[in-house]
């Protein structure tokens, strides 16, 4: 009976939708299935701004890739691709969050949400005593461990060293190094309880005797300080990924680039020219603020945070991402609860957060649709479960109907003994081990019973909420156009290699090289230097002897790249005249560019494997259009006329 709790979600969903949505206009029917005006009003609204052709912004010539898209959901069912297990744990996965969402915005988040940002203005410096307790421990285990913590916090009390203490007394496994020192932190960093105690401890004292699920603890509160501002950087990054089209040394560069900076040059600039970092380089190199901690870098904030003045530039840093020149550019306020509350609200639901969380809703929950609950199932479970279950190793057979009692209730869904029993078959080989059958049943009871009561809600709330409604549908149907369009276009395409061919030889006209040129572009920091460059590149000499000749190591006067080169790529100047041999001098920002044209290679077209990801994504698309076509042919579908006059009218207005 397990199974009735599992996920049918796809049947049960659908059904709800249609229900919720039975009373409203049906805009049109695939093969008699009906699509509401609603469904495509909000689908329309939502991207019409990301609709770049003006054509298809027109109701009607978008209903007709509305139709498209419905057709192509239609197929993915008529393929059972629902019915895939990944399908269905990745919908399932999305559900519950999205579900979360509508669940818990109640007070108490916003509390929640409120605590966290007033404790995240502070970084707390604490150490702690650990005395290991499970929960699932017997009664007497737990007595033990109490009393031993409770004699330990007595002895700190009286004035005992707590550092020595905690190396001695404590069953942490790292307190005999660091003596229970946590070193700084702040909240959702640690272990929602262990967190309270140590905001509610002032400076110097002793925390209460404090419960997680580690066992208990006792902390000592040896500072407070205010959190650290966030930040606003640029920066120039240089890759050390190995790249057999690079011609310099990433370290050598780097130091290039710092010593340019250090003589004047725009940061800007050569974040713009050199910087491999794209995405920022095309801003000057500037990033989106960050506070310690955000960033996957260490050396990367601590460079940052060192800086004092907006302006000013760290030496060359190393990363795991590669080489870094950092300027700071701004140090920002800290941001007011308002602009927090969105992530707060997101963060709140950590685990150790969870029960309180859990404890409210589930309340709500039985407030709202009524609730009822047998008081006798745990004396039955002590007695009907054989100790095995401890082991992991108890079999479910059946339970007779005068034993198969009523559990609970919620709304009109009844549980029964019988859907506990095999949640507990079914869990006990994936949960944790229990010691008693007593914190088994508890335990499996609690869990068993938030499950019923969120599944419940889900169900229930695609009926009774027509935003969710929208959202989860939409959400489904991008999850089934994914696997259809992988199963019968994308996947098809990149294991077609004969038919990869065929469409690139039809089509290779529109694949061609630009003119191009195979050429040393040097850039200096003035025009005479750039003069003196023209003269070395005639004499041919080689890169390697101008960097010798200009470059010292108190100043960079010119970076050179050397390599083939589309005329009107962003390396070469603006308007630059493709003729062999030294080019003129072209200004560029605050430098000076030279070229050497060492060949011009005529336009041509390209090959399959210099344009495979072109071709393959073109090829894609012709095998779409195709597919479509057949699909229109597959399926009926007929349009309601007079709802579509509505819907354009609705729009237009």
């Amino acid at each position: 009976m397990f199974k009735k709790l599992a996920p049918l979600f796809l049947l049960f969903l659908f059904t709800f939708s249609s229900i919720a949505q039975k009373k409203k206009d049906v805009l049109l029917t695939i093969d008699e299935t009906p699509v509401h005006t609603s469904e495509f009003v909000r689908v329309y609204k939502k991207n019409l701004e990301l609709v770049q052709d003006d054509s298809q912004k027109d109701v009607e010539n978008y209903l007709e890739l509305f139709i498209d898209y419905k057709l192509k959901i239609a197929e993915a069912y008529r393929q059972k691709l629902h019915e895939d297990s990944n399908y269905k744990k990745e919908f399932s996965k999305y559900q519950e969050q999205l579900s979360r969402n509508y669940l818990y915005e109640d007070k108490v988040n916003d509390d929640l949400a409120m605590e966290a940002y007033q404790r995240g203005l502070e970084e707390i410096n604490a150490s702690h005593i650990l005395v290991f307790a499970s929960f699932d421990d017997l009664p007497q285990d737990t007595l033990a461990a109490y009393n031993k913590i409770e004699k330990i916090r007595e002895r700190a009390l009286k004035g005992e060293d707590f550092e020595k203490l905690a190396r001695e007394t404590s069953e942490e496994p790292s307190a005999k190094e660091r003596g229970g020192n946590l070193g700084y932190f702040s909240v959702f960093t640690l272990v929602y309880p262990f967190e309270t105690a140590a905001y509610n401890t002032p400076v110097g004292e002793i925390s209460e005797i404090v419960r997680t699920q580690f066992g208990y603890h006792i902390i000592k509160v040896i500072d407070r300080r205010k959190k650290l501002h966030e930040l606003t950087v640029s920066h120039i990054m240089l890759s050390d990924k190995a790249d057999s089209t690079r011609t310099f040394d990433p370290e050598e560069r780097i130091k290039e680039l710092h010593s340019l900076i250090q003589q004047g040059e725009s940061f800007e600039n050569l974040a713009k020219q050199f910087s491999d970092d794209k995405s920022s380089g095309k801003r000057g190199g500037q990033l989106n603020k960050f506070s310690k901690g955000d960033l996957r870098s260490d050396e990367f904030e601590e460079a940052a945070y060192a800086l004092e003045t907006a302006g000013d530039v760290s030496e060359p840093v190393k990363t795991s991402f590669g080489w870094h020149l950092i300027r700071l550019d701004e140090i920002h306020t800290i941001p007011t609860f308002e602009e927090k509350k969105r992530d707060l609200l997101n963060r709140v639901q950590d685990a150790s957060r969870t029960k309180i969380v859990t404890n409210k809703v589930n309340k709500k929950i039985k407030d709202k649709y009524g609730y009822t609950n047998d008081g006798t199932y745990k004396t039955f479970f002590n007695e009907y479960l054989k100790d095995e279950v401890l082991q992991r190793k108890w079999v479910y057979d059946t339970l007779s109907r005068e034993k198969d009692k009523v559990i609970f209730t919620i709304g009109d869904r009844a549980l029964h003994y019988s859907d506990f029993a095999e949640y507990i078959n079914h869990r006990q080989r994936r949960t944790k081990a229990y010691k008693t059958k007593e914190g088994l049943i508890n335990g499996m009871f609690d869990e068993f019973e938030t499950l019923v009561l969120k599944n419940y809600f889900r169900d229930r709330l695609e009926f009774e909420n027509e935003e969710y409604a929208g959202i989860i549908t939409e959400y489904r149907d991008g999850l089934l156009i994914f696997d259809v369009m992988d199963k019968n276009i994308w996947g098809k395409a990149k294991n077609d290699s004969i038919g990869l061919q065929k469409f690139y030889d039809a089509t290779k006209e529109q694949y061609v090289w630009k003119k191009r040129v195979d050429a040393i572009i040097v850039s200096a920091t003035n025009n005479v230097t750039a003069r003196e460059v023209g003269k070395l590149l005639e004499q041919g000499k080689t890169e390697e002897d101008i960097k010798k000749q200009f470059n010292t190591e108190e100043a960079v006067n010119v970076i050179i790249s050397n390599g083939v080169f589309e005329i009107d790529q962003s390396d070469l100047p603006e308007n630059f005249e493709v003729v062999e041999g030294v080019s003129k001098i072209y200004p560029v920002d605050d430098s000076f560019v030279i070229v050497k044209v060492k060949e011009i290679i005529e336009p041509s077209i390209k090959t399959l494997d210099e344009v495979k990801g072109k071709v393959l994504s073109n090829y894609q698309n012709h095998l779409e259009e195709n597919w479509v076509k057949e699909l229109r042919k597959k399926y009926e579908v007929e349009i309601n006329k007079k709802a579509l006059r509505k819907v354009i009218k609705e729009l237009s207005s």
